[in-house]
Formats: C-alpha cells, sequence, structure tokens
C-alpha cells in the first residue's frame, strides 16, 4: 500500500468515527447542560466550595467566577512548583525557578499546555498528576463552560442570565470528561501506553552517559491531555514517545480524542438553541476547513522538494517511522486547528509551506473544530462577523439566530477578533528588535523568524505547540509568553460573556423572507471565506517574511 493510499484511508476512518460519536455524544452534553438535577457527588462539590448552582447568574458574576477560579489554580499550581524539591514523590528533582514555575502555572491554567522544559526530567509524580493532569480537566471544562454560556445568550430572550458558572464546570468535569477520559485511558493502557507510578530506572548508556527512563501515571493524563485539547506531555517528546503514543493506532485514536469534544459541540450548540440545522452548519464549516487543510498539508508533506525528500519518498525529517507522513500530517493539522498542541512530529522539520499551514491554522482562532468550548464560541463569533457583512451588503440590519447584531454587538465581535493578532505580531516584533530573544534561534533567516512567530501564535491561542529549535526556557520568554497565554485565554472570554450577556436581554426578531438563512451551505461558505480573508489580512506580512518565504525559496 502506497503511503498517501495509507494516510487518505486513515483520514476516511477518523472521520467515519467522529460521525459515530458526533450525536450521541453532542446530545449527552446538551442534556448535561440543561438539566436541572444535581448528582451526589456534584452536590458534594458544591457544599464543599459554597457555590449554589441553582443561582442564575449575568455575565458580569459568570465572568468574576471565570476569573477567581482561575487565578486560585495559576496560584496553587505556582506553588506545587516552587515546593517540589521537600514533596514526596519528585523522583528527587528540585523546586522549579520562579519564572519557569510561572510559565508553566499559567500554561497548564489556559488551556495553552506550553512547555518550555523537559517533563521527564523536571517534574515529579506529585506534580504531574495533582497540577498538571487536575488543570488538564478543569481548564477544558472552563472553556466548555464560556461556550455554553454564550449559546444560552442566543437562546435564551428578556433576561440577562446566563446558567451558573460552577454547575457547569462541574458538570462538564465530572458528566463529560471524566468519563470519557478513564475509558480512553483504558484504550491507551491496552495500545502499550504506561501507567505507573515508578521512580527512575537506568537503562544503558549511549556515548558513555548513563540513559535513563522514569515512569508515571502516562495514560491517563494522555488521555485529557488529548480529550481536553491540552496538549503537554509527560515526557519532552510528547505524543512522539512511545511511553504516550505506542503504536499507529494509539495515534490515530489520540487524534479521535482531540477532535471528539469540538466536533459534538456543534451538536450541543444545535440542540440548545432548538435548530439541529444550524449546528450542522457549523459543523460544515469546521469540517470544510479541516478536511481542506489536511489535505494541504499532506500535499505539502508528500510533494518531495529537494533531494533528500525525494530520496526518502516524502519529507521525513523529523517525523516517527512508526506512524509515516499521512498521520503525521492528519495530527499536526488537528492539534494546530484545535487549541491542543500535543505533537507526534516536529513541526519545525516540515517544509516550509507545510510550518506555514500550522501556523495559518492558529491564527484562523483555532476554530475548526478548535478547544473544547473555545473552538465553538470562537466559531460563533466568526458567524456574527459574517452576518454582519452580508448584512451591509444588502442594507439590512443583520440578525443571527432571532438576535439583532447591533452596534454593541459587533464591538464586542471586533474586540474578540483583534486581541490575538494584537499580541502576536506586537511580541514577535518586540522579540525581533531586541538582542537578547534573537540568541534564543537556533536558524537564522526566514526560519529562525518563524521559531519566534510559532512561539507567540502559539501561546496567544492558548495552542502550546513549538515549532522546535527555540530556546524558550528563559526569563523573555517565560515571561512575555506566560503574559501572552494570560491575556490570549481571558480577554476573548471578556468579550464573548459580555456579548452573551446583550444577546440574552434580547427580544427575539421573527424571520421574514428578508432574513439570511443561516442554516443553509450559502452561510456556511460565506463564513469560511469571511474567516480566511480576515486571517490572511491580518497575518499576511508576517506569513510572507517567514514560512512564505522559506517555502518559495525551497
Amino acid at each position: 500500500m502506497s503511503p498517501v493510499l495509507a494516510g487518505v484511508l486513515q483520514l476516511l476512518a477518523l472521520i467515519a468515527a467522529l460521525a459515530l460519536a458526533y450525536i450521541p455524544l453532542g446530545n449527552h452534553m446538551a442534556r448535561v447542560y440543561t438539566s436541572d438535577k444535581h448528582w451526589r457527588v456534584e452536590k458534594w462539590i458544591y457544599k464543599g466550595i459554597g457555590a449554589d448552582p441553582d443561582r442564575e447568574m449575568r455575565w458580569p458574576a459568570y465572568l468574576r467566577g471565570v476569573l477567581a477560579f482561575s487565578l486560585a489554580g495559576v496560584l496553587f499550581l505556582y506553588l506545587l512548583q516552587r515546593l517540589q524539591g521537600v514533596l514526596p514523590g519528585s523522583l528527587g528533582f528540585a523546586s522549579i525557578d520562579p519564572d519557569q514555575a510561572f510559565n508553566t502555572a499559567v500554561s497548564f491554567v489556559t488551556n495553552t499546555n506550553w512547555q518550555s522544559y523537559y517533563g521527564e526530567q523536571a517534574m515529579g509524580h506529585v506534580v504531574q498528576t495533582a497540577g498538571l493532569a487536575v488543570q488538564n480537566f478543569v481548564s477544558a471544562a472552563v472553556g466548555m463552560a464560556v461556550a455554553v454560556a454564550l449559546v444560552r445568550g442566543f437562546a435564551r430572550s428578556r433576561t440577562g442570565e446566563l446558567g451558573n458558572f460552577w454547575a457547569d464546570l462541574v458538570r462538564g468535569v465530572v458528566r463529560v470528561l471524566v468519563p470519557v477520559a478513564a475509558l480512553a485511558a483504558v484504550v491507551l493502557v491496552a495500545c502499550g501506553a504506561i501507567q505507573n507510578f515508578s521512580g527512575i530506572h537506568q537503562v544503558g548508556q549511549f556515548l558513555g552517559d548513563p540513559q535513563q527512563w522514569n515512569g508515571g501515571a502516562v495514560a491517563s493524563q494522555e488521555a485529557i491531555k488529548e480529550l481536553g485539547t491540552n496538549g503537554g506531555g509527560y515526557f519532552n517528546a510528547n505524543s512522539a514517545h512511545p511511553f504516550e503514543n505506542p503504536t499507529p493506532f494509539s495515534n490515530l485514536f489520540e487524534i479521535f480524542l482531540i477532535l471528539l469534544i469540538p466536533f459534538s459541540l456543534t451538536r450541543t450548540f444545535g440542540l440548545m438553541v432548538g435548530s439541529v440545522r444550524q449546528g450542522y452548519a457549523i459543523l460544515g464549516t469546521m469540517a470544510a476547513i479541516w478536511v481542506g487543510f489536511t489535505a494541504l498539508m499532506m500535499w505539502t508533506e508528500f510533494a518531495h522538494h529537494g533531494p533528500t525528500p525525494e530520496l526518502a519518498g516524502a519529507s521525513m525529517e523529523g517525523k516517527e517511522l512508526r506512524f509515516g507522513v499521512g498521520a503525521s500530517s492528519i495530527f499536526a493539522v488537528a492539534t494546530t486547528l484545535t487549541s491542543t498542541g500535543a505533537v507526534d512530529s516536529f513541526h519545525s522539520s516540515y517544509t516550509g509551506l507545510g510550518g506555514g499551514i500550522t501556523m495559518l491554522g492558529m491564527m484562523l482562532g483555532e476554530i475548526a473544530p478548535g478547544g473544547t468550548g473555545s473552538g465553538l464560541y470562537g466559531m460563533l463569533i466568526m458567524a456574527v462577523i459574517a452576518v454582519f457583512i452580508a448584512g451591509l451588503m444588502v442594507g439590512r440590519t443583520p440578525e443571527y439566530l432571532g438576535k439583532k447584531i447591533g452596534t454593541r454587538e459587533i464591538k464586542f465581535a471586533a474586540c474578540y477578533i483583534l486581541i490575538t493578532p494584537a499580541l502576536v505580531l506586537v511580541l514577535t516584533a518586540a522579540a525581533m528588535a531586541l538582542p537578547t530573544p534573537g540568541a534564543s534561534m537556533t536558524n537564522s533567516g526566514a526560519h529562525g523568524f518563524s521559531e519566534i512567530l510559532y512561539a507567540y501564535t502559539s501561546a496567544s491561542n492558548n495552542n502550546g505547540s513549538a515549532f522546535a529549535g527555540l530556546n524558550a526556557d528563559t526569563q523573555w520568554f517565560n515571561s512575555t509568553l506566560g503574559l501572552a497565554m494570560l491575556l490570549g485565554r481571558f480577554l476573548p472570554m471578556v468579550f464573548v460573556l459580555a456579548l452573551a450577556g446583550s444577546l440574552a436581554r434580547q427580544q427575539p426578531v421573527p424571520a421574514s423572507a428578508g432574513t439570511l438563512r443561516t442554516e443553509k451551505p450559502l452561510f456556511a461558505g460565506l463564513l469560511v471565506g469571511a474567516i480566511l480573508i480576515i486571517t490572511g489580512l491580518t497575518y499576511f506580512p508576517a506569513l510572507a517574511l517567514g514560512p512564505l518565504a522559506e517555502g518559495l525559496a525551497a
């Protein structure tokens, strides 16, 4: 079987698996977020944190809950790392330096999971399980809660209430993430991923230096790392490490986990707003972009530009022989079109155009299908923008799901889409202008610029993958990337929740002959065009200096 055919068959198998899970999981999540009953374990949690799950919140109160919970998570994870040296189960590792501890705490709380350290050489069992793995669950649940609040804004009328943050958070963890992640961990263990609390073992020598392996609760963390679109690996090699990703089947299964909730949330959205066809329109938009990017990535990596790729049959540098070009390309697109950041190959080694595709996927806002929750609310913001553009074309006040998109709503949407590009471009310019950050680049020229552009794109979009080659464990990068992660995560949430509150207060507008049919393929096409044009106009100059220049010179 040819490598191209193998890649295509894996893509078709992945699509079939996602299609089978779409309706059951989407329906389940809709029931979770609309139920008025609380499980016993949930009541214990509410009592422990002093929350009233039945008290409805307006958007400022909902936002305060998001920020307060996230701040507590940052402080707890920071202190856990700073105290690692005196904690049991530390495997003898020292406490983490302040700038590194800050960066890592922010990274995992913001669902970014950017790692500028070697996981197997820095973090013991306590930090990995009680700190990082816990944040993998709750940071994903926070994104889902914010997405559900925006959906309620469209579904409700004449009220500013968006639900209860604490109830949405707890239900997302207890009823969705924990059960699916537990099942996924069993599958990964069956595939060969390790799950233990063993210490460090010397397994031989390489060039006279001792080689050591350490174990850990890898399968359980790998499951929620992918399911929650987190991305932080137990080991530095991430999903290219055989302890995390042992076989081609586990590789495809991990891609399935990455895409499962973001795609299924479109079904939840359709059910909650009372029109599954609206959900299918958003799903179609996401799927079109994802399939298009995957096909383009496979083409660039199979294109054999240069003598070395021609001899290898494809661009194999930085890719696992266990997976090949096809599976690596599917994984690379899935991880950068979502907020996952896990990698089973190294994006710096991709062709110039291939590396540009991974960057462009993040620059779209990671909305096809995006992160757990963040992909849905990002796509709905772009839908608001597309409806507004369509309204300008025909001279009619734009409407979406029975809600008028007026001056207030479009300002919130515009602020949302401007935040991330501003962070990426300003911080990249600062890093290139100053002498110290540039010393962290392994390469010069267009590829070196791509290393820094990729880092800030990844951090600001809460992705977490790295281009490889950039030494990011410096005070400059730990601090500025941490700042980018914080602002890139929580500033957009401010405008999402403000938009949700504004929409929920409106009185529904009845559909008329002039109403744009947003459940039709025409609107999905308009939405795809708006996304690509806005992203292209924003980032084309930066892409031209990096991956495009490198790709055209190859």
